[in-house]
């Protein structure tokens, strides 16, 4: 079995207390950022229900908080009515990976859509305040550039990514729609590409990809000429920006982009990774999917602004950590049972939890 750095201790913010103990509800918990998130809430305190119909989300991601005397872990679809008793509640519940919401648009689109509908209908009973993790994909294939709040974007409506980027669309509408009509408290966070551990060994992202081929010695595969930008934000930076995010005053709904502005071309992760690995892969070309976009980085000024938010891990230190997971994931004895590639080792790392090289600022 891999092993999990255990939870980090409880810590409060300066001046709290066991007073400013919550009950969280985090829907789509055991997924990759969900896990993340309930691991910082019970740190910080709070305790903790995480609700999953694991489509998409993982047992493994939560083995570590089996047990825990503050966390709950329900087998919950959210496109049906939940009824409990929480404090606040994170809807991160719904599949982000273009290879698992195209194997299944239909229900892709009723998670965003009815459950948010079920998840604000719950937050308007309780009086809770509710957070939805929205994505970048709103914005599209952008015309502005870095993308900013204020741009409505540019989707294609009909394409096959539109069941994840229109439904996303359609929720945020929702919690608005919530907000000034019951005055529900929303909070919208549009996210920006992510990676860290507990990604998903199948789950077709650009990171978890490129390093798992790497570490196989098998080719990456880059789709288009690898001149495409995207922006890369490690899991632990995204996390505190929901936690601000979700504490800062009623007033801010956002939408608030998070994400690390730092921009790379796709062909330059590969190269990242490649060297960090030490792999001898090489480097295949494809087509580029339809609707896949040219251009991807958030302007943060809000968050940063108004919530003191700004990325600290830089790609460099970021991609160690999750070559590490993906070195224990691919090496544990479940993996090599089913013929997995030896694989290869992070340049100058050893296995262990944790580790982080030098040269990390970019």
């Amino acid at each position: 079995m891999v092993e999990f750095p255990p939870p980090r201790p409880i810590r409060f913010p300066p001046g709290g207390t066991m007073n400013d103990r919550k009950l969280v509800l985090v829907t789509g918990g055991a997924g990759f950022l969900g896990s993340h998130l309930c691991d910082r809430l019970l740190a910080d305190g709070h305790d903790v229900m995480c609700v999953d119909n694991f489509f998409t989300g993982r047992k493994q991601n939560v083995e570590h908080l089996i047990g825990h005397p503050r966390f709950e872990l329900m087998r919950h679809d959210v496109t049906q009515p939940l009824y409990v008793e929480v404090d606040e509640v994170y809807n991160l519940a719904c599949p982000a990976s273009p290879v698992h919401y195209v194997h299944d648009p239909i229900q892709t689109t009723k998670t965003s859509v009815l459950g948010a509908l079920n998840m604000l209908g719950l937050a308007k009973r309780l009086k809770a305040r509710i957070f939805q993790a929205s994505t970048s994909e709103v914005y599209g294939d952008p015309s502005v550039h870095p993308q900013t709040e204020d741009y409505w974007g540019n989707v294609n409506p009909i394409g096959p990514r539109a069941c994840y980027d229109e439904g996303k669309r359609c929720a945020e509408t929702l919690f608005f729609d919530y907000h000034r009509q019951h005055k529900v408290e929303v909070k919208v966070a549009r996210i920006f590409n992510t990676y860290g551990p507990r990604m998903a060994l199948n789950d077709g992202r650009v990171v978890s990809n490129f390093i798992v081929h790497a570490l196989k010695g098998v080719p990456i595969t880059i789709y288009g000429d690898g001149g495409q930008t995207r922006s890369f934000c490690y899991v632990d930076d995204l996390i505190d920006g929901f936690v601000r995010l979700m504490k800062s005053p009623a007033e801010l709904t956002g939408p608030v982009n998070l994400g690390n502005p730092g921009e790379f071309t796709i062909k330059e992760l590969a190269e990242l990774v490649l060297e960090l690995t030490g792999s001898q892969s090489k480097l295949t070309y494809r087509p580029l999917p339809q609707d896949d976009p040219r251009q991807r980085r958030p302007d943060i000024a809000l968050a940063s602004d108004r919530l003191g938010w700004q990325p600290k891990v830089a790609l460099r230190e970021g991609l160690i950590n999750t070559i590490l997971y993906f070195e224990r994931l691919l090496s544990s004895p479940e993996r090599a049972a089913n013929g997995s590639h030896a694989p290869a080792r992070a340049r100058g790392a050893t296995a262990t939890a944790g580790v982080r090289l030098a040269g990390g600022q970019e």
